[in-house]
């Protein structure tokens, strides 16, 4: 009385162009959540979950490049041997890190300022 087993196929893990494209057919294909998961073999869960990450991803904010002027005025003798790099904001604010500084916390800090 043993019952047949039925085996699994594993399932390959999708790329993420994969799942943005997933995301985007479903924002323009016009159907419910249920027929476009049932066409495309998806869960509803898994098309939440692209979405959300597709949601996350639009949110993130732009790079923006500012303009950088190199000076060649030499830096103060006790400031020449601590200081790594330098760089002053046009608001008056100066952030300075010495050389072999902490890259994490600098973005860190970096993050903190942009939210002020």
């Amino acid at each position: 009385m043993d019952e047949p087993t039925q085996a699994v196929k594993p399932r390959r893990r999708r790329s993420r162009a994969e799942v943005a494209q997933l995301a985007a057919e479903y924002e323009t294909s016009g159907l419910s959540r249920t027929d476009f998961c049932r066409q495309r073999g998806l869960s509803l869960s898994t098309l939440a979950r692209y979405r959300r990450g597709q949601a996350q991803a639009s949110t993130v904010p732009a790079v923006h490049w500012l303009e950088v002027e190199a000076s060649r005025r030499s830096p103060a003798p006790d400031r020449e041997a601590a200081s790594g790099l330098a760089v002053a904001l046009p608001s008056g604010r100066r952030i300075e890190v010495a050389r072999g500084f902490d890259a994490r916390t600098l973005a860190q800090l970096l993050g903190v300022l942009e939210r002020v």
